[in-house]
């Protein structure tokens, strides 16, 4: 049994465990106030590569999540220390949106949209702008050779209409038309979380990782060892424990629940 008292550290998805589009759930405003009144941090740890952390910044503010960039951790900055020092001069092809491009740019990075014979990486994050001809370009840099990273391997992005096809499924139809697959960089890779507890002077067990994915959120906390809250308010599904092997510490149904638990 998690014991929140304990906790100071909170790793939260957001899409599927504080809200769903553009709907916020119920509680979640209760447990961050909950949060900051204990003196705790919260962190917003997502995959989603498509958006610059001042977006999610006006996202959160825009549903009265108060928030700043410090609150954020996104597989970009995941991607960003895994580059630096092994990319630094190289030439970038980014399979993304123009955030995802600048983001990398602002990095300091050399980056291309364009198909370039100078290009020795393909860098690949969920992209809400996609079109055959980044397919196209993909599968010509992968049958050259060229080294694969992706942000995360996340089949889906939940909407409120369902959901959408995220970075992993994008990978994946790479991988059937070039036998390639990408080194992922984000969640269920324990880096994100690691990063998080390294940066803000947090321990292990005061550590709690939130999400509603059981393959990329409560894998990244059981790889990085710490408590995982699986919430069943967003994709997954109570047979998603059994189904990949990963066994949270405790599933509940929602972030009202959590903040229940927390007394």
């Amino acid at each position: 049994m998690i014991d929140f008292k304990q906790k100071k550290l909170f790793l939260l998805d957001m899409d599927g465990t504080i809200y769903l589009g553009d709907t916020l759930f119920d509680g979640t405003l209760d447990f961050l106030n909950r949060v900051r009144e204990r003196g705790g941090k919260y962190l917003f740890v997502t995959n989603n590569s498509s958006r610059s952390v001042s977006a999610y910044v006006d996202r959160l503010e825009g549903m009265g999540i108060p928030a700043a960039a410090d609150d954020f951790l996104t597989s970009v900055d995941a991607l960003v220390w895994y580059l630096r020092g092994k990319y630094d001069d190289a030439l970038i092809y980014a399979f993304g949106t123009r955030t995802f491009r600048e983001q990398l740019s602002e990095a300091g990075f050399r980056v291309t949209d364009k198909l370039e014979d100078g290009v020795s990486l393909l860098v690949c994050g969920f992209d809400t702008e996609l079109t055959f001809q980044k397919l196209e370009d993909a599968c010509i840099l992968l049958g050259r050779g060229v080294d694969f990273v992706a942000t995360n391997p996340d089949w889906v992005c939940p909407t409120s209409y369902g959901s959408v096809p995220d970075c992993g499924s994008v990978c994946e139809m790479l991988f059937r038309a070039t036998g390639r697959r990408p080194k992922f960089i984000g969640k269920p890779e324990p880096e994100m979380a690691l990063l998080s507890m390294e940066r803000y002077g947090y321990s292990r067990e005061e550590t709690v990782l939130i999400g509603d994915r059981i393959y990329t959120d409560i894998a990244c906390g059981v790889h990085a060892g710490i408590d995982t809250a699986f919430v069943l308010s967003g994709e997954g599904v109570p047979a998603d424990i059994e189904k990949f092997h990963i066994q949270p510490s405790e599933t509940y149904q929602n972030i009202r629940e959590i903040f229940d638990r927390m007394g």
